[in-house]
């Protein structure tokens, strides 16, 4: 497009007719934004469809999109209906959950909790389709990255059936990077331009409020939306305040091995201090369910592959910060909720289970129940495994949390006493 600003008329309507036009209004597509708009409608009724759809002169119409408002304030809905999902890597495979997610009756949101793109060059070996470009470092590079992506389908078809709560993981900017650090060892100064290029490219093309737009140091991911009292969601943001990783810096000097630092202290944290008491604070409500919404594994977890013998511990997710899970774990006990369920993803395969209120017994009380979901298309791990005592799913009288064809569905039932919720 030329790089001039682009009056763009949006309408949101009770039908997908457009017979009862409900609001409209003018945005301006901002050519420094990549010509995106984020738009804000106030007003609607609570708990039902809404279609809408962006026009442009000569351009004529875009397609029809919908979305699901969701209960009002104080209003107790029997059920909340999420599908979760991320690591979706272009090259690997194809979108085809998509299509299912759209087709999906009854969804009130998708939390993608990240690795929306991947940042790599396109590789060598076989792939059913190829990256374009060179691994992304500029504004331009993440740019066409996701112009590549979203020209997908299927992805587009979900897009337009359903509301997307976004989240973002490491390769929506570069693999496995925490706080101020890349993983190839680059000055945090020069990190930090990348970063800000990367989260510019993530604000401009999904569909995020205008309170996520990135500021000078980071983007404000993190946030919370109640739907009524039956579930208050906590989207986490797991990468932004994080500390270094454990002895996974690369390089050999003497400083560098000088700062490895081999074992946990209490100063490093996956969530940074603003952010864990805003969480701390948030769990004290009396919502039926609290829902955290985040990036990485938080139980409890032994990657060893088939046939080994010596435990490996991830230090990319939440069990290369023990202390800092600790803390968490602290804080749910200390409110004394037997109702949070942790939602996460990454590790690329499902997982189901019981966070212990002790990690070094993992067969002891729980003090919450995390679903892992998997991949959109990202290569699953290697071994069929995992070892150690498996966890425990919520258990209710009548009703249940469950997943079915990739959604996750909480009910208004009760709970039986004493089960990990």
């Amino acid at each position: 497009m030329p790089p001039h600003d682009v009056p763009v008329r949006w309408e949101v309507a009770e039908d997908p007719g457009f017979r009862t036009v409900v609001r409209t209004g003018v945005a301006v597509a901002k050519a420094d934004l990549a010509h995106s708009v984020h738009v804000e409608v106030d007003g609607l009724q609570s708990r039902r469809p809404y279609w809408y759809r962006f026009l442009v002169a000569g351009a004529g119409s875009s397609p029809v999109g919908t979305a699901r408002t969701a209960p009002a304030a104080g209003t107790s809905p029997e059920r909340l209906r999420l599908a979760m999902l991320g690591c979706q890597d272009f090259e690997t495979g194809f979108f085809t959950a998509y299509a299912h997610v759209a087709r999906e009756p009854d969804l009130d949101a998708v939390f993608h909790y990240g690795d929306y793109i991947y940042e790599m060059a396109a590789r060598t070996e076989p792939s059913p389709r190829k990256h374009l470009g060179a691994e992304t470092y500029t504004l331009d590079a993440y740019r066409r990255r996701y112009a590549q992506y979203k020209s997908d389908p299927d992805l587009q078809a979900a897009h337009a059936a359903v509301a997307f709560i976004m989240s973002f993981d490491d390769h929506e900017i570069d693999d496995n990077w925490a706080g101020k650090f890349d993983k190839d060892g680059n000055r945090p100064e020069i990190f930090a331009l990348r970063k800000a290029a990367a989260l510019q490219a993530w604000y401009e093309h999904v569909p995020v409020r205008l309170a996520q737009r990135p500021g000078a140091a980071h983007a404000r991911a993190y946030r919370r939306l109640d739907y009524g009292t039956l579930a208050r969601m906590h989207v986490l943001d797991t990468r932004s305040f994080r500390s270094d990783q454990l002895c996974e810096r690369p390089g050999i000097g003497r400083v560098e091995l000088d700062a490895c630092r081999p074992v946990d202290r209490p100063d490093r944290t996956m969530l940074g201090a603003a952010q864990e008491a805003w969480l701390d604070r948030g769990l004290g409500n009396d919502a039926r369910w609290n829902f955290v919404a985040q990036q990485v594994l938080l139980m409890p977890y032994d990657a060893r592959k088939d046939g080994a013998t010596a435990p490996v511990v991830g230090k990319d997710n939440w069990n290369g910060y023990p202390l800092s899970r600790q803390r968490l774990v602290d804080s749910i006990a200390r409110l004394g909720l037997k109702n949070v369920v942790i939602g996460s993803g990454d590790l690329h395969q499902h997982v189901v289970g019981s966070v212990p209120r002790d990690a070094d017994d993992v067969g002891g009380a729980a003090i919450a129940t995390e679903f892992l979901a998997t991949s959109i298309s990202s290569g699953g791990r290697a071994g069929r495994t995992i070892p150690g005592k498996p966890g425990r799913c919520p258990t209710t009288r009548t009703s249940h949390c469950s997943t079915i064809s990739g959604a996750t569905s909480c009910s208004r039932s009760r709970r039986t006493p004493g089960a990990p919720r």
